[in-house]
């Protein structure tokens, strides 16, 4: 990760540093709206690949092909497949986090909810349990359209300010004669909704190892352009072996750049990791307020 100078966040932002994703994603619209998501980067990397293929064919047939296969030429595919494999691996720790932050943050979540609602109970009144769960949905529901709106930087603020929130509420139910093994409980649930949401923020905005990426990319470009105009026969095996070894080189590319955007928007792809638990969650709040309308009456007061 870059770090800071100066007092400024000297780090580059993910999408500054793609120099691939410039490339034309020929069909990506049409492959979203016939609701083909799952085959997306398939039809994206097939996309490319049809139009490299075209310009071999081009190249070979005005005979402009003047590089002879040798050893130095398969040692420099050699490396690419390997930086590719370093990247890939690496991105590959962070999605599978980000996999689990979805659940992570829907425990915190019950959690904080069941224990301020036993309590409640435990004294014979519902308090104003609405607020409460108000306030935890909003969360949740902040957090969704910020991801879906790729606006985490401009409503993070607002969430957190939320979670900061609840702590004058667990204040309230201290005051009010509840035990401090529960306090403590709340504070931990509020602890581990800070962190996940950190932790969520962070992996969207940072890119790892940026220098990495940018040699991946040049790597993938040179050798792609050094595929063009090597000397080939013309015959259909060898359009094929150009096919398939361009099409492993443009896919992992694309594939890295998905794995580091794991909470991207869920309409347009498959890869992207559902907040589905999330939205139950705000569902459960709202059938919960349905069925078991809460007073306003705050606790602790008489009505």
């Amino acid at each position: 990760m870059e770090t800071k100078a100066g007092g400024l966040d000297t780090h580059m932002p993910r999408q500054s540093t793609f120099v691939l994703r410039r490339l034309p994603m020929l069909g990506q619209d049409a492959v979203v709206n016939a609701g083909l998501g799952r085959y997306r980067l398939l039809c994206m990397s097939l996309s490319v690949v049809l139009l490299l293929s075209v310009v071999k064919a081009l190249i070979n047939w005005q005979g402009l092909e003047f590089l002879v296969l040798n050893q130095l030429f398969a040692s420099a595919i050699a490396g690419a497949i390997f930086i590719l494999g370093f990247l890939l691996r690496s991105v590959l720790s962070d999605y599978k986090e980000a996999e689990r932050l979805p659940g992570t943050l829907r425990v915190a979540l019950e959690a904080i909810h069941d224990d301020v609602v036993y309590f409640a109970n435990g004294r014979g009144e519902t308090g104003d349990i609405a607020s409460v769960r108000r306030t935890l949905a909003g969360i949740s529901a902040t957090l969704r359209e910020a991801i879906r709106a790729d606006a985490l930087d401009k409503k993070g603020a607002a969430i957190f300010a939320a979670v900061d929130g609840l702590s004058g509420q667990f204040l309230l139910l201290e005051r009010l004669g509840m035990p401090a093994n529960y306090v403590v409980r709340l504070r931990g649930s509020q602890d581990l909704l800070r962190r996940s949401l950190f932790r969520i923020v962070h992996i969207q905005h940072m890119q790892f190892l940026p220098s990495a990426h940018l040699l991946a990319r040049s790597l993938v470009i040179a050798l792609t352009g050094l595929l063009l105009f090597l000397k080939t026969s013309g015959a259909p095996e060898s359009a094929l072996l150009f096919a398939v070894v361009t099409y492993m080189l443009v896919y992992v590319l694309y594939l890295i750049d998905t794995l580091e955007n794991p909470f991207g928007d869920t309409s347009k792809s498959f890869d992207d990791v559902s907040l589905f638990l999330l939205r139950d969650f705000e569902e459960k709040m709202q059938r919960l307020e349905t069925t078991i309308p809460a007073t306003t009456t705050p606790l602790g007061a008489q009505p």
